[in-house]
């Protein structure tokens, strides 16, 4: 079954071609990264237009790439939330027309799903059961992952997300935007040890997480480096780093405490990261170490898909498809979808 998979949840276009028998055939990505940096963040209006703009030129990019027609495809899968409501519904209305003039069936993905299951886009897939670390932008969350869509919530930050803990405090640092990659970047060239910030929530039982008060903790950290070096509010670029380096290693050791934490309740030890901080250079070593002191197995996706893509969609909603799941000829995009909706295959 080849699956034409479509992704427009937030601020990347993705479109891809997946092969129930050989896998991932073609895909391509277009990112609003550029349109939105001169607002500092998403603006929903602009994004839903972009993703109008570039949704048709990707899919026969996708098809070309991949030598396919469209005559070709036996299904159609797309992001139906959750996500920015006019983003979701620009790539679902393309998705279900389409399938309906093709006289094909359509499944609508669920974002968080197609992260969580990104990993299995490669050579050496984890193996069901295992525990998700999804850490984005807009979700960060642990899950005890049984199968396609039996998934157990075990945590989930309070507050801000990862991901926009890392954006927000790399503006207040005036790094630019994206922040995330913008502040990893920057804590490269930081010095261990100048500034140490809080580990929130470690103290606590349970795997919940909470960032907002990292966010506060740097603000505070950077008004009172600005008066003792007489700067008057213009920070250095060396002490830039070092709060950046701070920041970023209070972020990943608190996410490696409580995902060694859910490990040990779970009594797993294999452990998937997902989702765009999952890219992180220094989360992905030091999960890197502590799954190897617990003799266990980590799993991520390449960086590629580590940020909102089609490929991910494309898989899930052949997994799905091929298990007989299909969606009636109605538009059905969600800005918020528990992943506890989500039907067991």
């Amino acid at each position: 079954m080849i699956v034409l998979g479509i992704e427009s949840s937030c601020d990347e276009t993705g479109i891809a071609l997946f092969d129930s028998e050989k896998g991932l055939l073609a895909h391509t990505l277009h990112s609003q990264v550029e349109l939105h940096a001169e607002y500092g963040g998403v603006v929903p209006e602009l994004a839903s237009r972009d993703h109008i703009r570039y949704l048709v030129p990707l899919l026969e990019q996708t098809l070309a790439q991949a030598g396919i027609e469209k005559s070709a495809l036996d299904g159609i899968a797309y992001t139906a939330g959750p996500g920015l409501i006019g983003a979701l519904m620009s790539g679902a209305s393309v998705g279900r027309s389409l399938a309906w003039a093709l006289g094909i069936p359509a499944v609508e993905v669920h974002h968080m799903e197609g992260h969580l299951l990104a990993p299995m886009l490669e050579e050496n897939p984890p193996n069901f059961p295992f525990v998700a670390l999804l850490v984005s932008g807009g979700h960060t969350l642990l899950a005890y992952v049984k199968g396609i869509g039996q998934y157990e919530l075990l945590g989930q930050s309070l507050d801000d997300a990862a991901g926009e803990a890392f954006d927000k405090t790399a503006k207040l640092l005036g790094l630019g935007y994206p922040g995330g990659p913008a502040l990893a970047a920057m804590a490269e060239k930081g010095r261990a040890g100048i500034y140490k910030f809080p580990r929130p929530m470690i103290d606590r039982p349970g795997v919940d997480f909470s960032f907002s008060g990292l966010k506060t903790f740097a603000l505070n950290t950077m008004q009172k480096a600005a008066h003792q070096d007489g700067s008057d509010g213009e920070l250095s670029e060396q002490v830039k780093a070092d709060i950046s380096l701070a920041f970023e290693e209070a972020v990943v050791d608190t996410l490696k405490i409580k995902c060694r934490r859910a490990l040990q309740q779970q009594q797993c030890n294999k452990l998937v990261i997902a989702g765009g901080v999952g890219a992180n250079k220094r989360l992905r070593a030091e999960l890197a170490d502590m799954i190897k002191q617990m003799g266990g197995e980590l799993h991520y996706p390449r960086v590629e898909f580590c940020t909102d893509n089609g490929a991910m969609i494309a898989q899930v909603g052949c997994f799905r498809l091929v298990a007989g799941e299909t969606q009636a000829l109605e538009i059905d995009a969600r800005a918020r979808w528990s992943m506890q909706d989500l039907k067991a295959i």
